[in-house]
């Protein structure tokens, strides 16, 4: 089975890869703008399945299609709404929400195996889908979170936060100001809340903010230390097997 991806945010393109070889699917080419897949498309066989993002860093993903007749089939990963999945469901072999849970990308995959053939099982009408979405729609992350301090409620804005982590049990933010705020979230939901581009998940304990970085280290075993401007209570190192993705998403 021959696999693209197309994604134009590259440490969720490489976790989908990822998550793909573990259900022993090797992902051959990833894709990460519609220039670069029409390009691509009009020079290479064309694959049996794409995972297809909607919204691309240079225009919606609908607009390979107006240049290149793709007959193959295509599982959506998506982080829309409710109203335009029905259409992605109709339309195609499958529609998985970011972030995209293992359980549901196997179900997905097996479902794209009993089809046959493809073919004569899918037809896009990529025209409706447009129309059903209308104007390109950006993706909302969280801007702030509350906590309580004594008998006040604080509004602590994410542009704020040095970075998230966990210690106890509990999932902290600390600030610009060198303070630290109990939160009632856990940091696996924050997976989903904040910005790719300014937030990444060095480890299991920390998410930090590319904006408030004030110097990286080696460190022994292929790690790297981070240094922010104020949080110095605990060395943020960055794991052995995220440090690939981190040098990436630093660029």
């Amino acid at each position: 089975m021959n696999v693209i991806v197309i994604e134009d945010e590259k440490p969720a393109a490489r976790r989908l890869s990822r998550l793909l070889g573990d259900l022993g699917v090797e992902v051959s080419t990833m894709l990460h703008s519609v220039e670069e897949s029409i390009n691509w498309f009009q020079n290479n066989k064309h694959p049996d399945l794409i995972f297809l993002d909607i919204q691309l860093s240079d225009g919606l993903s609908f607009e390979i299609f107006d240049e290149v007749e793709v007959k193959s089939a295509i599982i959506f990963t998506t982080a829309y709404d409710e109203y335009a999945l029905q259409a992605f469901k109709l339309n195609s072999i499958d529609y998985l929400l970011k972030p995209i849970d293992d359980e549901e990308l196997e179900s997905a995959v097996k479902k794209y195996q009993n089809l046959k053939p493809v073919s004569e099982k899918i037809s896009l009408d990529f025209n409706d889908i447009k129309k059903l979405l209308g104007n390109p729609i950006e993706r909302t992350y969280k801007k702030r979170f509350t906590t309580r301090v004594g008998q006040h409620l604080k509004i602590i804005n994410a542009d704020e936060v040095e970075c998230f982590y966990s210690e106890n049990k509990g999932t902290y933010a600390a600030t610009i100001d060198g303070r630290n705020y109990l939160l009632d979230t856990t940091l696996e939901n924050l997976e989903d809340e904040l910005s790719p581009k300014i937030f990444f998940r060095v480890s299991r304990k920390y998410y930090i903010n590319i904006n408030h970085i004030k110097d990286i280290v080696s460190y022994t075993n292929s790690r790297l230390i981070i240094k922010l401007n104020k949080f110095n209570e605990q060395e943020i190192i960055v794991s052995r097997e995220r440090v690939k993705d981190f040098k990436l998403w630093l660029e």
